[in-house]
């Protein structure tokens, strides 16, 4: 085992954060939780690996450093894009769609379409296999999209991720704040939608369900530096429940300055917390995200960590039931915060 120095634990958190794909942020991310004193057991189960897995990472580490967990091909098959050539392709496929280049109504990249792509541009003919090779070389993978809002402003994100949140984290650094908790609301409904899981081949598993939409509104906070969640249920979301929140998270957190970090929702902004936040300036300061940019608050890693572990595939009957599994989520992430750390707070 590498020796538990902090600045061994500080470049595998750089590289976490600079990985080019899930793979590489994998690898980085196993020597990171084993040098936080992680067995391979708890590892392999963190990041869905066997411990075998687990195992040969560690050793690659330990022989090499962080060299040892790049991701390698075999050499065996000569190149035959040049460079240049695989530079375009990687280009292409991330900043246009199939029907940019020519494929009629096609506006998803699959690998025949893209082994199509070479033969015609560049005259060499790939195998599906061969093709996928090409693509895991140049850091892509076969990836499920996700929504961005359009009306974002990406210079304003730019100005949070690297001015904003590194002032915010350099005062509580230097002792200047003592807390910075990101906050939200979320609804945990009785279905939330239904997801792959593993069953027997050739069946489906059934999800019975009686057609009513019940649910938690759920308000909370993930604590940057500890990993620690405080949540609460409360029946509606209004600047009068998010009064309440807002003394309950100064009782949670007696002494300090708290930064709280939030999105602009109207109840963030009312007029009836306005008095409260001036008589608590010494202890509680609002940061607000820019718009249209919910990415950039950790906690909403939180609600879908909740929904795939307590939610997905599964229906229940009563609101009671959906409020003592997630009670019992929340109690149990907190036992061990330190992997709440590594899953929702090393992003930023």
């Amino acid at each position: 085992m590498m020796p538990n120095h902090k600045d061994e634990i500080e470049k595998l958190s750089t590289a976490m954060k600079e990985a080019k794909s899930k793979r590489a942020y994998e690898r980085y991310q196993a020597i990171y939780l084993h040098l936080q004193g992680y067995t391979k057991g708890e590892i392999a189960t963190i990041i869905g690996r066997s411990k075998k897995t687990i195992y040969n990472y560690i050793h690659a580490y330990a022989q090499r450093g962080l060299d040892g967990l790049e991701m390698k091909y075999s050499p065996s098959a000569p190149r035959r894009l040049t460079p240049e050539q695989e530079k375009e392709l990687a280009l292409i496929i991330e900043h246009q769609l199939p029907v940019d280049v020519g494929f009629e109504a096609k506006y998803n990249w699959t690998l025949a379409i893209i082994a199509e792509l070479i033969q015609q541009k560049w005259g060499p003919t790939y195998t599906l296999r061969g093709t996928s090779d090409i693509l895991h070389r140049l850091g892509l993978s076969y990836t499920k999209p996700t929504y961005t809002l359009a009306n974002a402003d990406e210079e304003k994100q730019k100005e949070f991720v690297e001015i904003t949140f590194p002032e915010v984290k350099k005062k509580l650094v230097d002792g200047n704040i003592a807390h910075v908790l990101f906050q939200d609301e979320s609804m945990i409904r009785d279905y939330q939608a239904i997801q792959k899981t593993w069953f027997v081949k050739g069946k489906q598993r059934i999800i019975p369900t009686f057609g009513k939409h019940q649910g938690l509104k759920l308000i909370g906070t993930l604590n940057y530096e500890t990993g620690e969640v405080f949540c609460i249920e409360e029946e509606r979301y209004d600047a009068e429940t998010f009064l309440r929140f807002l003394q309950l998270v100064l009782e949670r957190y007696p002494t300090g300055k708290i930064v709280m970090i939030l999105d602009n929702a109207r109840i963030h902004h009312a007029k009836l917390i306005q008095p409260f936040l001036k008589e608590h300036e010494d202890r509680l300061e609002l940061v607000f995200l820019p718009p249209y940019s919910p990415q950039l608050n950790l906690i909403e890693g939180l609600w879908k960590w909740l929904k795939s572990d307590v939610i997905y595939n599964v229906f229940y009957s009563s609101v009671q039931e959906i409020r003592k599994n997630v009670q019992a989520f929340i109690q149990r992430i907190n036992q061990k915060p330190e992997q709440t750390i590594d899953r929702l707070c090393v992003q930023l």
